[in-house]
């Protein structure tokens, strides 16, 4: 049975600091695939412009990127994988990442913002895929037990 406030997969209960993990282990992938030119796509005609057209494409062919976008994927894998090494940093880092990407979800919808005034692309199948990050990285981050691991982690630190 698993308790409230985290997620389980078989018998195993997720953490925030497996969330970190697992989510720094995709960002840093990603990141290093934004640099592999076989996995980059030309953009579609019609796609946004942005200036920094350098490793501008469509990673996969769905998700529209630059260098400073890939650069974004690395920083954000990276620090994952720092965060996930204890608790308080691994559900700060889950707290960061909702707001975060919640922003970058909105920006996203609101052209003009989807490019970031065309610096970083924030548009087609980014928005469902920040949301997602954002709407999952809430719940790691604000659960009942998140906090309640909080409260256990200071007790201990008391004793």
């Amino acid at each position: 049975m698993a308790m409230e406030g985290r997620a389980t997969f078989g018998r195993e209960q997720i953490r925030p600091q497996h969330f970190a993990l697992v989510l720094g282990i995709i960002y840093t992938l990603v990141g290093i695939a934004g640099f592999v030119p076989g996995v980059l796509q030309t953009p579609p005609p019609g796609a946004p412009p942005v200036r920094v057209d350098q490793n501008y494409g469509y990673l996969f062919g769905l998700f529209p990127v630059n260098i400073l976008h890939t650069l974004v994927h690395l920083i954000v894998g990276v620090w994952g994988l720092l965060a996930s090494r204890r608790f308080a940093p691994s559900r700060t880092y889950a707290q960061s990442l909702a707001v975060i990407f919640g922003v970058l979800t909105i920006m996203g919808l609101v052209p003009g913002l989807n490019t970031v005034f065309g610096l970083i692309p924030l548009f087609a199948h980014d928005i469902w895929l920040h949301a997602l990050t954002a709407l999952v990285a809430a719940y790691f981050g604000w659960s009942r037990m998140a906090a309640r691991e909080v409260f256990s982690e200071e007790r201990r630190r008391a004793a």
